[in-house]
């Protein structure tokens, strides 16, 4: 299915955030998540069921000042 992921269009075969993630290359990464605009906590990420269009936004975490 074809997703949004931080602005760029994806085609994926994932049926969750969880699952999108992994094929994304982000599995193991420290990242926050949102979904259609609403924030996703890790631990909702498998519930968190995707469908053709939909928006995902990942952000990692940065140091520095």
């Amino acid at each position: 299915m074809k997703v949004i992921v931080n602005g760029v269009e994806h085609e994926i075969a994932a049926a969750t955030l969880a699952a999108a993630l992994k094929a994304l290359d982000y599995e193991n990464a420290t990242v926050a998540t949102a979904l259609n605009g609403h924030f996703v906590p890790a631990r909702k990420r498998e519930q968190a069921k995707l469908a053709e269009g939909d928006r995902i936004e990942i952000v990692a975490p940065r140091q520095g000042g």
